[in-house]
C-alpha cells in the first residue's frame, strides 16, 4: 500500500534577500519533520518588482542549496570564483560546506516572469565543514524517464527505472542520498512511484490538480491537491533503518498533474540554525558568525571544488 499523508501545507508569503517576495512552503519550525530537508521556497512571479532586488552577497555554511528554474534567468556569483546564469530548466546545486559567500540575482524572462524553487538540504555533522562546491546543471543535462501510461520524470537526482531502463540524474555523489524528480502525470492517470523505505518523501504540486493516495488527519479518503500544495508522507513505523522500497501514489485530474518529488535519508541530528547558516550546536553558530565579522569565514581558496 502507498504511504499515508502525514501533513499538508500551503505555505505563507515571506520577504527575503533585498526584498524578494516568495512563498515559503516549510522552514525553520517545520524542519524537524522534513529531515534532511530544511526549507522550500517558491518564487514564481510574473511581476519583476517581486524579485528584481534579488539576494545580494551573503554567507552559507553547513547546508546545500538547490535552485530549479522553470522560467527566467538568475545570475550567480560566489567566493570560489564561479560566475554564470541559470535559465529555464536549469538547476544550481551548491554545497556550502565549510563556507561560501554568494549572490543570486533573479532577472526574469522577456515577459517579466521569474518562476523557480529553492530547496535547502542539511549536511550531517561529519560533512558540515566539507570543501564547498558548485554545480551548474543545464536543462539539456537533465534526463527524462518515460514511465507507464505516459508519465514522465525529469531526473535531477536519484534513479528512476523507466521503460528503457534505469535513468540517473546528474546531481550525484550527494551526502544525503537525495532524489529530486519533476513528475508529470497525464489527465486521469494514477501513478504509484517507489521511494526508499526509510527516507523522507515530500511532494510539491506545481501545476494542475488531483489527489494523493493516503488519508491525512481529518480526511477519510484520498487527499486533494492543487498548485502550491505540499504533502509530507508518513514513513512506516520502524522504517528508519529499513532497506528496500515502499511507494507514494498520485491521481491526476482533468488538466493533469505536475509535481516535484523530494526524497532523502534522515539524519536525526540536532539542528542549530540562524539565518543562512545551519550547524549542530549554538557554539558552532557563534564561531561561524564571528568568522564572518572577522573576514575569516572562507576556509578554501577561490576555484576550490569547481566542476565546470
Amino acid at each position: 500500500m502507498p504511504r499515508d499523508v502525514e501533513l499538508v501545507l500551503h505555505g505563507e508569503p515571506v520577504t527575503e534577500g533585498a526584498g524578494v517576495r516568495l512563498r515559503r512552503m516549510f522552514g525553520y519550525f517545520e524542519a524537524p519533520m522534513f529531515d534532511p530537508f530544511l526549507l522550500l521556497d517558491d518564487f514564481r512571479s510574473d511581476r519583476p518588482e517581486d524579485f528584481i532586488k534579488g539576494f545580494p552577497w551573503h554567507p552559507h555554511r553547513g547546508i546545500e542549496t538547490i535552485t530549479y528554474i522553470l522560467r527566467g534567468d538568475v545570475e550567480h556569483g560566489d567566493s570560489m570564483g564561479n560566475k554564470g546564469v541559470i535559465s529555464s530548466g536549469d538547476v544550481q546545486w551548491m554545497t556550502a560546506g565549510s563556507g561560501i559567500i554568494h549572490q543570486e540575482m533573479p532577472k526574469g524572462d522577456a515577459h517579466g516572469a521569474m518562476h523557480g524553487f529553492q530547496l535547502w538540504a542539511n549536511l550531517p555533522a561529519s560533512h558540515k565543514m566539507m570543501e564547498p562546491r558548485y554545480r551548474s546543471i543545464t536543462a539539456a543535462e537533465i534526463p527524462v524517464a518515460q514511465l507507464a501510461q505516459g508519465v514522465t520524470a525529469r531526473v535531477i537526482a536519484g534513479t528512476v527505472h523507466g521503460a528503457a531502463g534505469p535513468v540517473t540524474g546528474p546531481a550525484a555523489d550527494i551526502v544525503t542520498d537525495p532524489g529530486y524528480l519533476d513528475l508529470t502525470v497525464p489527465a486521469g492517470v494514477t501513478h504509484e512511484h517507489p521511494v526508499p523505505r526509510g527516507h523522507t518523501a515530500i511532494a510539491y504540486v506545481i501545476g494542475g490538480a488531483g489527489a494523493v493516495a493516503g488519508t491525512a488527519a481529518g480526511n477519510t479518503g484520498d487527499t486533494a491537491v492543487a498548485d502550491r500544495t505540499l504533502v509530507l508522507f508518513r514513513r512506516p513505523d520502524g522504517a528508519e533503518r529499513a532497506e528496500g522500497e515502499d511507494s507514494v501514489a498520485f491521481r491526476a485530474g482533468g488538466d493533469g498533474l505536475r509535481l516535484l518529488l523530494f526524497t532523502g535519508r534522515p539524519m536525526g541530528e540536532p539542528v542549530a540554525w540562524r539565518g543562512p547558516i545551519v550547524m549542530n550546536t549554538d557554539a558552532e553558530l557563534e564561531t561561524a558568525f564571528r568568522e564572518v565579522r572577522a573576514g575569516t569565514f572562507i576556509r578554501h581558496p577561490a576555484s576550490a571544488g569547481l566542476d565546470r
